[in-house]
């Protein structure tokens, strides 16, 4: 994850983290608002390939926007085993950096503007990282693609 991170040109910082049972106490554990922390979600398309969509805490896909953006009239989430095969890493953990096939990203529109921590690609770890250097540099489409909780 970081080898990539640095490959992009990407300034991450990579912390330990505790678990945590909600988005708000993840959020106060790591010192940030809950829309600061993106949920990096694998999505399948109809014909089989992965997607990456990146939703800010306190917000969920909305799944008529996203089918939208991506111009497909199917998407789904994949199971836990599918998703660690489409990216190499668990539920819980997965980011785009890193991952073991470089899917295509679709950013909800909200992380623009802002430092965001997502999967650290391990148990108990998070990543930040510059929200809009991130989008430029995986090439992220950016559109509003989800809903609140």
């Amino acid at each position: 994850m970081k080898a990539h991170a640095a490959a992009l040109g990407l300034d991450v910082e990579v912390v330990s983290r505790p678990p945590a049972r909600s988005l708000a106490k993840a959020a106060d554990l790591l010192g940030i608002e809950p829309g600061d922390i993106v949920k990096s979600l694998v999505v399948r398309r109809s014909d089989g390939e992965y997607l990456f969509a990146l939703v800010p805490g306190g917000r969920k896909i909305d799944w008529a926007k996203l089918r939208g953006v991506v111009g497909t009239n199917r998407l789904s989430l994949p199971d836990a085993g599918q998703a660690k095969d489409a990216t190499g890493y668990e539920r819980g953990t997965i980011t785009p950096l890193g991952s073991t096939t470089a899917w295509p990203v679709f950013a909800d529109e909200r992380i623009r503007g802002r430092r965001v921590g997502l999967g650290g690609g391990a148990h108990g770890l998070s990543t930040f990282v510059d929200g809009d250097a991130l989008l430029s540099a995986l090439d992220a489409t950016v559109a509003d693609i989800t809903a609140e909780e």
